[in-house]
């Protein structure tokens, strides 16, 4: 039988799929069954300071809506305050200690100073990790590319500095090199790099002709980046990758191990699948390894990554150019009519 172990980010894992962080995890039913359904890991939804900021705002405007509706009223309510990440910490320390397996918390912040609060916080739930969810969109135009990694860059050096416990980050594809950036996280303290980010992309409503916001789930055409990323990182990255997004099957985290990723984490295929998908991946996964004879992951893990193929031009541009002298075959498969 195959030992599907792995390590991660300083993190000993039973097999390498992860739950990523979504709605599926608010719910200790939910994280139980998954943990039953051979679930190596949890991440937790992610704590937004965003989202607290606009609920403070909300409470305060609720509470001093009938203010000076009379001349000698001043207040109806004595003062409150909003209980900012108290309920976010608590759910926490419920995921914890309702399952054995590692549970990772993910924390996507504005300020540097609520990043380092906000992570000692995190760090007193007794979570195993913490995942760094860095999602930025540009808002003002003279604001070079430099300074928003250099922000990043800063997050992560002044939250390794304090807390222990591992450190990852979650990042999107939109940087103009991603090979460096990651390279550069890790050296200010970044033990894993999670690839990539599913950002929810705006739609506008022709009808009403407003923005909306559809819950859009990845499909497997997806794994596509992070399989090209992970083969160009493995290797020539010191630290662990964990390939994200459109990872539906078995044969997907053998694609994303082949490639290179230390591990994946998977959210899409569980919504459409059920939470017990995980067993038939994991079994997926075994009776593929039982196949070739690999007794454990690193016997095949990265074996088609840039790094060990012998050609040259694997992952690059090359391959591209290749595909694109090709494209007329595809009227063999969908002819014009």
């Amino acid at each position: 039988m195959a030992n599907l172990s792995v390590k991660y980010s300083g993190l000993e894992l039973k097999n390498p799929i992860i739950v990523g962080a979504s709605n599926l995890v608010k719910d200790v039913n939910n994280i139980k069954r998954l943990e039953d359904a051979g679930a190596a890991a949890i991440v937790f939804k992610s704590l937004f300071e965003e989202q607290i900021q606009l609920e403070s705002l909300e409470m305060e405007q609720n509470l001093r809506e009938y203010e000076n509706r009379n001349a000698e009223m001043t207040s109806l309510f004595p003062d409150i305050e909003h209980g900012g990440p108290d309920e976010h910490l608590e759910n926490l320390r419920k995921a914890k200690s309702a399952v054995g397996i590692p549970v990772i918390a993910s924390l996507n912040a504005v300020n540097n100073d609520t990043w380092v609060e906000y992570a000692r916080l995190i760090q007193e739930t007794g979570v195993d990790a913490l995942e760094l969810n860095f999602y930025s969109t540009p808002k003002d135009a003279e604001k070079d590319s430099d300074a928003i990694i250099n922000e990043q860059l800063d997050v992560i050096y002044n939250v390794k500095k304090n807390v222990t416990i591992p450190i990852t980050v979650k990042i999107s594809p939109f940087y103009s090199n991603v090979l460096n950036v990651v390279n550069r996280m890790h050296t200010e303290g970044a033990q894993g790099v999670v690839l990539f980010n599913k950002l929810f992309q705006p739609d506008i409503d022709i009808e009403n002709e407003n923005l909306y916001f559809p819950y859009l789930l990845s499909n497997e055409d997806d794994n596509r980046l992070p399989l090209r990323y992970s083969g160009l990182l493995h290797g020539n990255f010191k630290g662990s990758i964990c390939a994200n997004t459109g990872i539906y099957s078995g044969k997907d985290v053998v694609k994303m191990l082949l490639a290179g990723a230390d591990c994946t984490q998977v959210v899409s295929t569980l919504y459409k699948n059920g939470l017990k998908h995980i067993t038939t991946m994991l079994n997926d996964l075994e009776f593929w390894m039982d196949s070739k004879n690999y007794k454990v992951i690193n016997d095949f893990k990265g074996k088609i990554s840039r790094k060990n193929l012998k050609d040259p031009y694997a992952y690059r541009r090359a391959q591209y150019i290749d595909i694109l002298m090709k494209s007329d075959e595809i009227f063999k498969k969908y002819p014009l009519r």
